[in-house]
């Protein structure tokens, strides 16, 4: 094996199978993302449980205070391209601290809010930018320490995103009984800051610049790979299974984001204490770290497109239950199927991602994804708000979403299985 070989900007020490005996630094890598998933996806989530507070507070429509968190998603996904990119080329450390810094900043200033303007500005813009990385600079890094095992590594990791939608909720409702929503944004801010900044600075690129192989592997094992392999970001924008991917994860995320920003208010609307609103909301996070463990282990044995199509099915599922719940008992039974398949979802992105189009550029692919996944995830929840201006009930937005779900389901049986093949 030549001393050193350079394949997409990475440069591999051959060093001898004594470096592939020391402490796999792979495992600080996931431990970092699931924390950073923990709380940054944890807050982000909970939006919704400041709505009725904002509401009291100022003559604001329900659309226009959902329209500042649809604009937030709309700035993360455009973030998320331009921070995938920049991944495959500087690496996370110097990204993800730039991101607590802004994200930080921005729910510091949310405690200054006075006027709209200021929500769409602080929260849509400056939170929007500061999470852009939160997921595609985690989960492309972690692609490239894990091949064999990158279903199930992801699925780890966005268990921290489940974690966070189940104490987050919780966490801010107690803090909102002990102190002013003001107050309780800057507390926000200064946590985000704080777990940003530090643990992004344990955070590396890839397995090469340890002197080390993915999975650990040994330099002499075939499947420790010497270079990244796959598409080019320019040769996938040619390929129709690229657009389709586009507009499943843009359907599903319409319909996930849009429960998650308007689950708490309807529940509030229909007479449901706060507590149990926000019961409900951390069960669809609980259950959803099952999801993204079984889907995760699931993906590695049966490729994307089967494994997609489980959680979409459960998503049709739980936004039928919710159409006709009138009871908590119905409500909970929703959030338990939501929880699965929302959590489930969101652990099949990367890896199908690395499955259909390999890690060459995986960062830059990546974050064009989740750019398609939050047009859904901003046009859905104003367009609810909208809607129940307009209507006064959920009801359609709700059956409206099934219907989605189900053109979602339909796409994805469209895909040609390229698990177990190798990337060109």
């Amino acid at each position: 094996m030549d001393g050193r070989m350079k394949a997409s900007g990475i440069v591999l020490n051959s060093g001898g199978d004594s470096d592939q005996n020391r402490f796999f630094y792979g495992y600080v890598v996931v431990a970092v993302c699931f924390a950073i998933q923990v709380v940054g996806w944890g807050i982000h989530n909970s939006f919704g449980i400041f709505f009725a507070p904002l509401l009291h507070e100022f003559d604001w429509s329900r659309a226009s205070v959902a329209g500042a968190g649809a604009v937030s998603v709309l700035i993360h996904g455009i973030g998320s391209i331009v921070a995938g990119g920049m991944n495959d080329r500087i690496g996370p450390r110097k990204i993800m601290t730039g991101c607590g810094l802004l994200m930080g900043a921005g729910y510091m200033l949310m405690s200054r809010v006075d006027t709209l303007w200021e929500i769409y500005l602080f929260y849509g813009l400056i939170i929007g930018i500061g999470v852009s990385g939160t997921d595609v600079v985690l989960l492309s890094t972690a692609a490239r320490w894990f091949h064999t095992r990158r279903g199930i590594v992801t699925g780890i990791i966005k268990v921290g995103t489940g974690l966070g939608m189940v104490i987050m909720p919780l966490f801010i409702t107690l803090l909102l009984n002990h102190f002013a929503w003001r107050t309780t944004f800057f507390i926000l801010g200064v946590v985000i800051l704080v777990v940003y900044v530090l643990l992004a600075q344990l955070l590396v690129r890839d397995p090469a610049l340890k002197k080390q192989y993915p999975d650990n592997a040994r330099q002499t094992d075939n499947r420790a790979l010497s270079r990244e392999e796959g598409l080019t970001f320019r040769d996938i924008l040619r390929t129709r299974r690229f657009w389709t991917l586009c507009v499943v994860t843009l359907l599903v995320v319409s319909c996930t984001y849009t429960v998650m920003m308007h689950i708490v208010p309807h529940l509030l609307d229909i007479g449901v204490s706060p507590a149990k609103a926000a019961s409900v909301l951390s069960i669809v996070g609980g259950i959803s770290i099952v999801g993204r463990l079984v889907l995760g282990a699931i993906v590695d044995k049966t490729g994307a497109k089967k494994a997609l199509m489980i959680p979409i099915s459960l998503l049709f599922t739980a936004l039928w239950v919710l159409v006709f719940a009138k009871t908590m008992g119905m409500f909970y039974l929703f959030a338990v199927i939501q929880g699965f398949a929302h959590g489930g979802f969101y652990a099949l992105i990367s890896p199908t991602v690395a499955e259909f189009f390999g890690t060459r550029e995986h960062g830059i692919i990546l974050g064009a994804v989740i750019f398609s996944t939050t047009i859904g995830g901003s046009v859905g929840p104003f367009a609810a708000g909208y809607v129940f201006d307009v209507t006064g009930t959920y009801s359609v937005v709700f059956a409206g979403l099934a219907g989605i779900s189900l053109v979602a389901l339909a796409l994805t049986t469209t895909f040609k299985s390229a698990h177990g093949q190798t990337v060109p």
